[in-house]
């Protein structure tokens, strides 16, 4: 459940710095509101949950929603899932902790509202879950177990399956991780830059380092979807039914 805007000042200017220090500074609530806020309901958020494919955060109740009528993140429109994009959604406690220390009084009228709204209903209240010394281990069990299976299952025709094979890097880039997962199935509706996003995420590159990836004889652009690529190159690019991409990493040529 998203909550309203609470725990500010009806100017808007709550102060996230309660300290009795005159000579520490205090920035009002309202400047981290990009931060901190859902963009599809505009209250704090509850339940951080971000997508997986472009890092942007919602509240839980908000993109488990927002999925029902659509496959795209509603703030940048990439396809976060070709059937499934609850798949590619994780919480995010780390984000929601820090808006919860930042909000006064928010982490309490969030449960106040939750009690409420199972006593209506005559439901009990969940408790918090408390685990046992073994507890992690009998939970992936029951997680697993307990895992509703999919009725719905994707097209042969939409899989690509991928090789990503590192070439190597221009002088003067370094500081970048190798990448381990080199196997990787995706949508082929997928397009090169979703290819280039995945690889600048695993091997941690800088922003200033170019990604350029090649198909056989062919340099690819951002905009070409991996099914069509598989379509055009034909059967001498495969390798045991994996398409193969060379990739590497060049500095931006000067203008």
């Amino acid at each position: 459940m998203s909550s309203p805007l609470v725990g500010r000042s009806r100017d808007g200017s709550t102060n996230i710095s309660e300290s009795d220090s005159d000579d520490e500074p205090k920035l009002p609530l309202n400047q981290f509101y990009p931060y901190i806020r859902c963009g599809l309901c505009c209250g704090f958020l509850i339940d951080a949950t971000t997508i997986t494919e472009c890092l942007h955060t919602f509240c839980k109740s908000c993109i488990v929603r927002h999925f029902f009528s659509s496959n795209r993140c509603p703030t940048c429109s990439i396809v976060v899932h070709q059937t499934q994009p609850l798949y590619n959604i994780r919480p995010d406690r780390q984000l929601q902790d820090i808006v919860y220390k930042m909000v006064p009084f928010l982490e309490e009228l969030e449960r106040q509202q939750m009690c409420n709204f199972y006593k209506e209903r005559g439901l009990p209240v969940p408790r918090p879950v408390v685990a046992s010394p073994q507890g992690p281990a009998v939970l992936r069990r029951q997680k697993k177990d307990s895992f509703p299976h999919s009725v719905f299952t994707i097209p042969p025709e939409l899989d690509v399956s991928l090789l990503l094979e590192f070439v190597g890097a221009e002088e003067g880039i370094s500081n970048y991780k190798p990448l381990e997962r080199r196997y990787v199935r995706v949508s082929g509706e997928a397009t090169i830059r979703h290819v280039e996003l995945f690889i600048r995420r695993k091997m941690e590159l800088s922003p200033m380092c170019q990604v350029d990836v090649v198909c056989g004889d062919h340099l690819l652009d951002h905009y070409q979807s991996l099914k069509d690529i598989q379509n055009s190159v034909g059967e001498d690019v495969l390798q045991d039914g994996l398409l193969v991409l060379h990739f590497g990493l060049v500095l931006p040529s000067e203008s």
